[in-house]
């Protein structure tokens, strides 16, 4: 029984201290589980935002679009 009463504090401490690390690191995971799902998101966001803008670019300007019929007329 003496060396249950010798062990038991160090091997509570240790559990202890366990428990406390593991829910660090899974505090850990998780942050970087969320931080890399939001920067997917606003790639997304941002690459929607680019197709989009060159897109409305397009409409507004159709003589950007690389055919040149209607510009050199004659100029041969």
């Amino acid at each position: 029984m003496e060396y249950v009463a010798v062990l038991l504090p160090s091997l509570v401490v240790g559990l202890l201290f366990w428990f406390a690390m593991k829910a660090i690191f899974n505090a850990d995971r998780s942050e970087r589980q969320a931080e890399a799902r939001a920067q997917a998101e606003a790639d997304a966001r941002e690459a929607g935002r680019a197709g989009a803008s060159e897109l409305a670019a397009g409409e507004r300007n159709p003589a950007d679009t690389g055919n040149d019929a209607g510009n050199d007329a004659g100029a041969n």
